[in-house]
This record gives C-alpha cells, structure tokens and sequence, in this order.
C-alpha cells in the first residue's frame, strides 16, 4: 500500500516541518517513506510545500501526478493543489486563511479555522500539527503517540521546549470534529 501527502503553505507555517514529523512518524512505523521539500527562493511569505510518499514496499517515486491527501494552510495552496487530490482523496482546509469551497464531488474535504484554533493554544506556529493531527484522524493510518515520538525526533534542542506546546496542538487536531469525515 502506498500513500501520497502534500502539506503547502507559505514560508514560516512550519510546512517543512510538518512534512518532516510526518515522514518520521512513518518511520518509526516501519514504512518506507520519502520526504521532499520546494519552496521558493523568497523564504518568508513565499510558497512552500512538501510532498510525503509513505509505502509498505519500496517507495517508487516523488513528485506524484496525484496525492491521497493534502493540507493546504492557505488560500494560494488551496488553488495550487485542490487539483491534485486524487479521486476519492482528502483534502484539509485551513478556513482562517482560505475560503470554504467545494469545487469537486469525487474528493472529501475537512474544513477548519485551524490558524484561529492555533491562535486559542496561545501561538499561530502551532497550526502545522494541528493539521498533522486532523491528519490522522481522518486518515486512521498512525496513532497521536507516534506522531509525537517522531516531532521529538525532530524538533533540535534548542526548540525543545515547545515540545509540549505542539503536542497540545497535535492531539487538539486529532480531537476536532471532523464532522464524521473518513477519508
């Protein structure tokens, strides 16, 4: 079984991050995975995503036609990729920063103010895991322990100290409604 991600957003929403937790926590999980990163050379405020393919085989390649599921933490990333959730995929919509649109029938959307959610656990940074945690949810494909084992994994030293901030964040993402979504 292989599963395609793309997490996009713009420079400084902790996409790079996101995509990396998420790889490791498929590690971790003893999957194959594969982490790839783009980003523009404008950094801050610029473009940024990753694309995350996990497999029980080998992993056959990157930079997929198509994904299973998407994050997209903006509304220059919902234009971009809403295109390329494949038929029967998902696709989150962080609704702080992007509208509330249904522009296909054939993919399940989950629809959250997750900025604004970040924004109540005391820091905006935070809306990355929040993804990653409605994440999983709606895909039932790792557990929140792993997710968290993998971000302390990551995270440097230096940072760890948010480590308890993220996983608030993490297990308030894999809590949401997602109004009985099952992606």
């Amino acid at each position: 079984m292989e599963k395609n991600f793309i997490i996009a957003g713009f420079g400084g929403q902790g996409v790079l991050l996101a995509g990396e937790v998420l790889a490791n926590a498929f590690m971790l999980d003893n999957k194959n995975v594969t982490w790839y990163p783009c980003y523009g050379a404008e950094m801050r405020g610029g473009t940024v995503n990753c694309e995350i393919v996990m497999s029980d085989e080998e992993v056959s390649s990157v930079n997929k036609k198509d994904a299973d599921f998407i994050i997209v933490l903006n509304q220059a990333s919902f234009d971009k990729f809403e295109p390329k959730v494949k038929k029967g995929g998902c696709l989150i919509v962080n609704t702080s920063l992007a509208e509330k649109v249904q522009n296909r029938d054939d993919i399940k959307y989950v629809f959250a103010p997750i900025s604004q959610m970040a924004e109540k656990l005391g820091n905006v940074k935070m809306a990355n895991m929040l993804a990653l945690g409605m994440l999983l949810r709606a895909g039932g494909f790792l557990n929140v322990d792993i997710l968290e084992k993998a971000l302390d994994v990551v995270l440097p030293p230096h940072r760890k100290n948010l480590l308890p901030l993220n996983k608030n964040a993490m297990e308030m993402g894999y809590k949401y409604d997602l109004l009985t979504v099952n992606c």
